[in-house]
């Protein structure tokens, strides 16, 4: 049966994909036939989320390697879409364009980071992770260094950077939840959060694997169809990739008319009014920003455990590092994509000569726009008239960076099922991330924690139940931190990505690549550099101190790593080093083929 479905694949996702599309006409149809935009919205999150559900279902599974590492029975293409999708997270569907929207230049440095880390996990980590053949990263890290100590370590900072992952990933779910639905966001993030439940707790690894496969097909459908709509709509051409640099500097004569950068920078809570000239990518420190970002991104993405994870899944230590390639290409069509869409959209709100354009135009005329008065309602969108002119100026316009995307075909007069479509693909998105997020921390603390620290005879069915509870409690209180709003989805996002380079980024690359590295050195190298950063975080963020060189809440892992890096080298050089059958396992680690290191006991 499961080869029987294994071969079938390429079938199965066909037509899945055939049937989304029948769908979407479907909805089209009914929407020419009358059928409500708040219905035609509630029909698309519904029927996506009920899906992935039933491929939870289906999933499910009592079986403990199939819960961990899917059987690791994915094949590499597969498994690219399903890694793609676990990274394709609300911070790269729902807030990226977002950020280049509102911050020009600077935000690119998400992109090159996120896709340069997959340089680096095929470079450096995904094949000999795989050929160790443990369940999780904190399993490696134990098993490598030896002893609980450093397995504990790797578990709080897996749960702490996987965390406040997770919580931006609900933010995400509750924001799209919230229009369409027209919910009130703090409801919106446990509808949310029932979804990505759905899809996990059941079927563990196998369960989230297909479902982020499905996932992948509908976000991807979604972010580019209204660029390219747009696109043509503006004239700009049917490939919008290669030809909005026209649209980049229309934008530019309009900011300058507009008067961007001479108006006083305005906000209303997490709102923000387009009134800053973007930095130029020439000045010194606006370079050193750039390279500072790309750089805690990049290394991040190679620490992060929820997308190491996905490379356990596959049958060979081949498939892994082929895996990897197809996850590059499937991310970056969205990544690639993301530039365009910011521009076209910004455009549409700028330009006076656009029937979507509302700068400049009558207050009165604005705010009687049906995708004002929604986004208004669920509070992600403001306008004020400052100056009692009954003009709206470029700063008198509130909107918050994370609903460009989901706004984007409402402010561009599109269909509203291109809305709904759009919807969908954000909910999906959110929660392919979400479900790898919650199971790497309710895998970590069932499998290296409790399992493997505190009760070692535990059985399959008492792991996999406790398993399962921690979702469950893991995921309300994901919920309830994020219905708090204490920052943006970016800036969450960011957090999570400098948490995680600060604590296990040289622990895992200097346990493939230098073998004299031993327990001492790695918990030092944890422990310092997930310290150092955090205290950073603290004094920058919350005691309001002021950024060393440049170097702020988003970057705080320029501060981690030298600390974690110095911190595991001297401390190796002054102990013991490993003994010889650690270091002949390492030596074999690094060798891309054959049998696993280790085997797992089952």
């Amino acid at each position: 049966m499961k080869n029987t479905f294994l071969d079938n694949l390429p079938k199965i996702y066909g037509m899945y994909t055939g049937g989304f599309l029948v769908f979407i006409i479907l909805m089209a149809f009914l929407e020419q036939a009358g059928m409500s935009a708040e219905a035609i919205g509630i029909m698309f999150v519904v029927f996506t989320v009920v899906v992935y559900a039933a491929i939870g279902w289906l999933s499910r599974t009592m079986q403990v390697e199939a819960y961990y590492v899917a059987g690791r029975q994915v094949p590499a293409v597969f498994n690219g879409m399903a890694t793609a999708a676990d990274w394709m997270s609300g911070a790269s569907f729902v807030a990226m364009a977002g950020g280049i929207y509102f911050g020009g230049h600077g935000y690119l440095a998400f992109v090159v980071g996120w896709t340069g880390g997959y340089v680096l996990v095929a470079s450096l980590m995904a094949p000999y992770l795989r050929k160790f053949g443990c369940y999780t990263v904190p399993d490696y890290i134990g098993t490598r260094y030896g002893g609980n100590t450093a397995r504990l370590m790797a578990v709080i900072i897996l749960v702490v950077a996987s965390f406040t992952y997770v919580t931006a990933q609900i933010n995400a779910t509750g924001t799209i939840a919230a229009r369409a639905l027209q919910i009130p966001f703090e409801v919106g993030v446990y509808f949310g959060l029932l979804g990505i439940l759905l899809c996990s707790m059941l079927g563990g690894m196998r369960a989230v694997t297909w479902t982020q496969v499905a996932q992948y097909i509908v976000l991807i459908i979604a972010y580019l169809v209204p660029v390219f709509w747009m696109s043509s709509k503006q004239g700009f051409g049917i490939f919008p990739h290669f030809e909005y640099g026209a649209a980049i500097a229309r934008i530019t004569e309009l900011e300058t008319l507009h008067k961007v950068g001479v108006l006083t920078a305005a906000k209303i809570g997490s709102l923000s009014a387009l009134s800053v000239q973007h930095a130029t990518a020439g000045t010194g420190m606006a370079s050193w920003k750039f390279v500072t970002l790309v750089a805690c991104m990049m290394a991040g993405t190679a620490s992060l455990p929820h997308i190491l994870m996905r490379y356990f899944t596959t049958p060979s230590v081949r498939d892994a590092r082929n895996s990897v390639a197809w996850s590059l290409l499937f991310i970056f069509l969205l990544y690639f994509t993301a530039p365009a869409l910011a521009t076209f959209t910004k455009l549409q709100i700028l330009d006076p000569n656009l029937a979507t354009g509302i700068i400049g135009k009558s207050f009165t005329q604005v705010a009687s726009l049906d995708w004002i008065q929604k986004w208004s309602n669920v509070g992600f969108l403001k306008i004020i008239d400052s100056n009692h002119d009954g003009i709206l100026q470029i700063n008198e316009f509130f909107m918050r960076g994370d609903i460009v995307v989901l706004a984007t075909p409402e402010i561009a007069g599109l269909p509203y099922v291109i809305s709904g479509l759009v919807a969908a693909g954000g909910m999906a998105a959110a929660m392919s991330t979400a479900d790898g997020l919650l199971l790497a921390i309710a895998n970590a603390l069932s499998h290296d924690l409790y399992y493997k620290i505190i009760d070692p005879q535990a059985d399959t069915r008492k792991r996999l139940l406790t398993a399962r509870v921690l979702l469950l409690v893991l995921g309300l209180a994901g919920a309830f931190i994020a219905s708090l709003k204490l920052t943006s989805i970016l800036g969450a996002v960011a957090w999570a990505f400098d948490f995680a380079c600060s604590g296990l980024f040289f622990p895992l690359v200097l346990g493939i690549w230098w073998k004299r590295a031993n327990k001492e050195g790695a918990i030092a190298g944890m422990v310092l550099g997930f310290l150092a950063g955090l205290a950073y975080l603290i004094y920058v963020h919350f005691m309001g101190g002021t950024p060393w060189y440049g170097i702020d809440h988003l970057r705080f892992g320029i501060i981690g790593m030298p600390v974690s890096l110095i911190a595991m080298v001297v401390v190796t050089l002054m102990t013991k080093e490993p003994d010889a059958e650690t270091q002949a396992m390492v030596d074999e680690m690094r060798i891309p083929r054959g049998e696993t290191v280790i085997s797992q006991q089952q």
